[in-house]
């Protein structure tokens, strides 16, 4: 049973009529449109700028290379923003808002009607979904059932369990159908998870493709357990999506993941890429907050033609108790090679002072004192009261009953587990000069 397996799969691409990503400027502009599988979603990435790159403007520009000097420090990054698209590939800034999928059909009961499709492909930089927002409901009985409707399409819906060892349950539900013809073809499970080390898992996983060749993936899961090196409790939320156009050499992937202990320590982040007809573009971000005042923030995206032309930017952010850093660059490459790009830095001491600096290729350079109040955020937005609140359905999964003088077996092992939640490879980018 594939949903009930411990390991991560890996997907297929939310396309819709997009706008073609322009190019730097020292290349010409481009406009390329497609229609696929989601009508309305948006191909061509946005940039995303932090607090630290609002307060440095010589890293915040489109891409010029006849920069100014930095000035003081401006609003800066915010999870909720909706900032409008500047020519330039890079994906769509981080929502601090959490994904709404259209309506959902009826849901199938049991015995009921035959299921109806659900098959409405991912949209892009929409995060990690809510349980409310998935709707998972699992049966109590286990069913099998097939069928054909009037229009010649068929239909399958089953549900069931399975146990295995350490007091293991997974219960489980797939549905799914296609057309008569097999051109159109969608796929959903759900499932819970539960052993008695306190371990629960609930997900979900669709997948659907058209007659036009358009297909698309897509999975969802939160996870509970006990750290064996910390003993606390921690919550990790994750999501995968994919689609890929049927008419056009486009399509995108995208992996966000965040995790929690009780006692505040957060990390969240996401890796995404894309192509549209000649464009590529790659976007990875992080934050880490250790729970006593320590954050680390970056973002690294970068994006490249098959003329060869290439551009990105990246920054990096480090704070604790006032005291920190914040370090970045912009970069572009020509066809023929010619490379061009900015540095820039800051050093926060604490008292009011930030040292500012950085160079160019072209031959710019500063290096000042200023005063200047230092803003970082020393706390996730959205932490462990938040994420507890919203896994309601999650924390009441009710595991099998242990009997009495069973224990369950858990495994200390010499090194921490490795990451499972590790994304796929994603090609090098330049490494800050």
């Amino acid at each position: 049973m594939a949903a009930c397996s411990r390991g991560l799969a890996w997907p297929p691409f939310d396309l819709t009529t997009a706008r073609g990503a322009a190019l730097h400027r020292a290349a010409p502009r481009r406009r390329a449109a497609i229609r696929c599988c989601c009508a309305g979603a948006d191909t061509e990435p946005r940039r995303r700028l932090s607090r630290a790159a609002a307060a440095a403007p010589e890293r915040a520009e489109e891409w010029r290379v006849d920069g100014n000097k930095p000035s003081a420090a401006a609003p800066g990054r915010r999870r909720a923003s909706l900032t409008a698209m500047p020519p330039l590939p890079f994906p769509a800034p981080r929502s601090r808002r959490q994904f709404k999928q259209q309506d959902y059909y009826p849901r199938c009961t049991q015995r009921g009607p035959a299921p109806q499709s659900r098959d409405t492909p991912p949209k892009r930089d929409t995060g990690i979904a809510s349980e409310k927002e998935w709707g998972i409901n699992l049966l109590d009985e286990a069913v099998k059932e097939t069928g054909i409707n009037e229009d010649g399409s068929t239909w399958y819906r089953e549900s069931g369990e399975d146990l295995g060892e350490n007091g293991f349950r997974c219960r489980w539900a797939r549905m799914g159908g296609q057309s008569h013809d097999g051109s159109t073809e969608w796929k959903e499970t759900w499932w819970e998870k539960s052993d008695w080390t306190g371990y629960k898992e609930l997900g979900a996983e669709k997948s659907g493709k058209n007659a036009e060749g358009d297909s698309w993936w897509e999975k969802w899961k939160e996870v509970l357990y006990q750290d064996e090196w910390s003993n606390l409790a921690r919550i990790e939320r994750s999501a995968e999506k994919q689609a890929k156009s049927g008419a056009e050499n486009a399509g995108w992937y995208e992996k966000w993941w965040e995790k929690y202990d009780a006692k505040g320590w957060t990390e969240k982040g996401a890796h995404k890429y894309g192509r549209l007809n000649e464009q590529s573009w790659w976007e990875r971000w992080g934050e880490h907050y250790d729970g006593r005042g320590f954050v680390l923030k970056w973002t690294d995206k970068w994006a490249e033609t098959d003329l060869g032309t290439k551009w990105g930017d990246k920054w990096e952010e480090k704070f604790f108790a006032g005291i920190g850093s914040r370090q970045g660059e912009t970069w572009h490459v020509s066809p023929g090679g010619e490379r061009w790009s900015r540095t820039w830095g800051e050093e926060h001491f604490g008292n009011g002072k930030v040292h500012k600096y950085g160079k160019s290729t072209t031959g710019e350079s500063w290096d000042l004192v200023v005063d200047e109040e230092t803003y970082y955020e020393a706390e996730p937005h959205y932490g462990w009261a938040d994420v507890v609140g919203d896994s309601t359905q999650l924390l009441s999964i009710q595991p099998l009953e242990r009997p009495p003088g069973v224990f369950p077996n858990i495994d200390f092992s010499s090194t921490p587990p490795p990451n499972k939640d590790d994304p796929p490879a994603m090609p090098p980018s330049t490494p800050l000069e």
